[in-house]
């Protein structure tokens, strides 16, 4: 808010808590998986009391908790709903079948947000490939699914919300970037469609109709889709305060009390996942508030921005940080380069206006979405669905792996094209 000039040490927990985030699961994560509670909301506690007692600062930190609710409960309401829909499906599992079911997630994204999505669809997606089922589903599963279909929408991936939260209009997003996504979208496919192509040569037909000969469609917990177009028309209530978060939290509510224990089973459903998200959240959105007022006051000093700069920095750290926080620190930084550091949220508005900050917003909306596929670390649903690939039997590849055998052959070749179509004049 206007007049908040924190220190520049004030950024360390900030700093701290993502090199804690992507490092610490690698080479502690026993220690990680037992006190990154403790360390998150520490940390957060920490910069709160600094922006309070120091800063004198209390709008500021209110008007984040109001966004840090609203970014849970839309998704936390998602995961809740999806885990309440349980679905088999028929058919033998052909590289066609393949590329319509990821192509379908892909759009799904955008309506249930990459989480949400991922979490439905992730458990048919592993039973309709099993009997051939190797890394290369799982990885362009969170490539299409969990990453790069999520970015027409508001709802599809949790940087957009947090742009909408600010003021970016909801039809905004699919206006500007649907080329883009169709771009995104369909290189990756026709990758996909090429290695499952081989991956299907390979698989002996008799094996394939032994296993795919007694699948049959079914549905269980359809009667979510009421709860699902609540939060749905909840993200366009603005007034009173409070109304949306209420609403999308009863939807939540009333799926998990109303959908039968055996779907829930079905789906090995737990709230573990979301659990963690939002106490990472928590520390995450209290101590980028140093980060985000530093960058709107002295963002003009460090030169005009670009969309260039905008899509490989934002992509760059979206990569191996949170894609929600870069975001939102790529958003600040725009509008104090271009409209000065009055950090008003309708100053989101005046960046719309201007030529520049409208391609620059579309660089930083399409590089905090598309990197965050790039490893397991860029966005949160990654590493839920590797987990349940991996207790599913999958063979799913390592970090290093991730990386060097799917990101820089894949991702990488994407990634370039999208720069030199749409960003690079």
């Amino acid at each position: 808010m206007p007049g908040v000039q924190p220190d520049p040490w004030a950024v360390a927990p900030f700093v701290g808590l993502l090199a804690a985030i992507a490092l610490a699961p690698l080479f502690f994560a026993e220690w990680w998986s037992r006190h990154f509670a403790k360390l998150a909301l520490g940390l957060g506690a920490l910069t709160t009391l600094y922006y309070v007692s120091a800063l004198d600062a209390h709008d500021r930190v209110l008007h984040t908790a109001r966004e840090y609710l609203g970014f849970i409960s839309l998704v936390g309401s998602l995961y809740v709903v999806s885990g309440g829909i349980h679905i088999r499906v028929r058919g033998e599992a052909t590289p066609a079948v393949n590329a319509l079911f990821l192509v379908t997630g892909a759009l799904l994204a955008n309506v249930l947000g990459t989480t949400g999505a991922s979490m439905l669809l992730i458990r048919p997606w592993l039973r309709m490939n099993r009997y051939r089922l190797t890394a290369h589903h799982v990885v362009f599963f969170i490539f299409l699914v969990s990453n790069v279909g999520g970015s027409l929408t508001p709802v599809g991936d949790p940087p957009l919300f947090l742009g909408y939260l600010r003021g970016v209009p909801f039809l905004w997003v699919i206006e500007h970037c649907l080329p883009i996504w169709c771009f995104g979208v369909g290189t990756l496919l026709a990758m996909f469609f090429v290695a499952d192509w081989l991956n299907f040569r390979r698989a002996p037909r008799a094996v394939r109709e032994s296993q795919t000969s007694r699948e049959e469609w079914h549905f269980q917990g359809l009667g979510n889709l009421a709860f699902l177009a609540v939060i749905l028309g909840a993200v366009f209530v603005e007034r009173p305060p409070l109304l949306r978060e209420v609403l999308m939290l009863s939807a939540a509510a009333g799926s998990w009390f109303t959908t039968p224990e055996t779907v829930h089973q079905a789906n090995a459903f737990d709230f573990h996942p979301i659990r963690e998200v939002a106490i990472l959240f928590a520390g995450i959105f209290a101590t980028m508030l140093p980060a985000l007022d530093w960058l709107q006051a002295n963002a003009a000093q460090l030169g005009p921005p670009t969309p260039v700069l905008f899509y490989w920095a934002s992509g760059a750290l979206s990569s191996v940080l949170d894609n929600a926080p870069t975001y939102l620190s790529f958003l600040s930084a725009a509008q104090g380069a271009l409209h000065g550091p009055t950090g008003e949220p309708s100053q989101v508005a005046g960046l719309l206006a201007d030529p520049l900050g409208t391609r620059c917003l579309v660089a930083l909306s399409i590089g905090s979405v598309f990197f965050g596929a790039n490893t397991y670390i860029g966005n949160g649903p990654n590493f839920m669905v590797k987990a349940i690939a991996d207790r599913s039997g999958a063979h799913t590849p390592g970090f290093l792996g991730y990386v060097f055998r799917f990101t820089l052959p894949c991702m990488l070749p994407m990634l370039t094209g999208a720069w030199l179509l749409y960003f690079r004049a």
